[in-house]
C-alpha cells in the first residue's frame, strides 16, 4: 500500500500560504464528482479547503484482467467481490469534496488472487 499523506500535507501547506490557488487544487472533473455521489464512501474528515462538507473517498480500479471495467469507480463491497474474481488489479483511492471540488490521491494498493491460489500441478513426464 502506498500512502500519499505527506504529499497531501505539502500541497495544503502551499494552498494555506497562498503560493497555490484554490482553483488549482479544486478541479475535480464532473465524472469524479458523480462517482463520489454514487460510488463514494463518506468519511469523517472535513474538506481542508472549504471546510463545509465531509470528504468522500472514491476507489478507482485499473488492471488488464478487468478489461472494460478498468478505469471505473467501485464501491467497497464491489472491491471485496472483485478481489476474489480477478488475479490482480490496482485500486486508487481519491478523496473528493463535492462542494468545492477539492480532490487528492489518498492511497493506492493491489488486490486480487495472485499468489493465493494453489499453483497448477506440474505435469509429470515419463522421465520422472
Amino acid at each position: 500500500m502506498v500512502d500519499y499523506a505527506l504529499q497531501r500535507r505539502s500541497l495544503l501547506a502551499e494552498v494555506y500560504s497562498g503560493r497555490v490557488g484554490t482553483m488549482d487544487v479544486c478541479d475535480a472533473s464532473p465524472y469524479l464528482l458523480r462517482a463520489a455521489k454514487f460510488h463514494g464512501q463518506p468519511t469523517d474528515l472535513t474538506c481542508p479547503v472549504c471546510r463545509k462538507e465531509p470528504l468522500t473517498n472514491v476507489a478507482w480500479v485499473y488492471g488488464d484482467a478487468l478489461k472494460h471495467a478498468s478505469g471505473s469507480a467501485r464501491a467497497p463491497e464491489e472491491l471485496a467481490r472483485m478481489a476474489t474474481l480477478f488475479e490482480e488489479f490496482t485500486v486508487y483511492v481519491v478523496e473528493v469534496c463535492r462542494t468545492c471540488a477539492w480532490n487528492h490521491l489518498v492511497q493506492s494498493y493491489v488486490l486480487g488472487t495472485r499468489g493465493l491460489r494453489d499453483p497448477k500441478p506440474r505435469r509429470r513426464t515419463a522421465a520422472e
